[in-house]
């Protein structure tokens, strides 16, 4: 089976937009955060784009890694994080 794109990581340790380019698939995240629970949240379209993926964090230091599905989650225009009480996110996207 043969690769269908090279996969790409960004990393943020604040809210903005981690892909500015056009369709992409994120297809993996990691979540480092602190003692106190967390939300990440991804949209496609800005910071009030429409939100495809959220995820929610225990309330414990720690490294959340998350595999998706499939070829992943499409984003038709860019890929914007919301972090809140998060300490970073790395999307491995393609």
């Amino acid at each position: 089976m043969a690769m269908q794109t090279d996969v790409l990581s960004a990393m943020a340790t604040a809210t903005g937009t981690l892909v500015a380019t056009a369709r992409t698939r994120v297809k993996s995240i990691v979540v480092t955060h602190p003692i106190g629970a967390g939300l990440l949240t991804l949209r496609d379209g800005g910071a009030s784009g429409t939100i495809k993926i959220q995820i929610t964090t225990p309330a414990a230091i720690g490294l959340e890694p998350i595999l998706l599905p499939g070829e992943g989650v499409l984003f038709y225009t860019d890929v914007h994080a919301t972090l809140t009480s998060i300490t970073a996110v790395t999307i491995f996207y393609g």
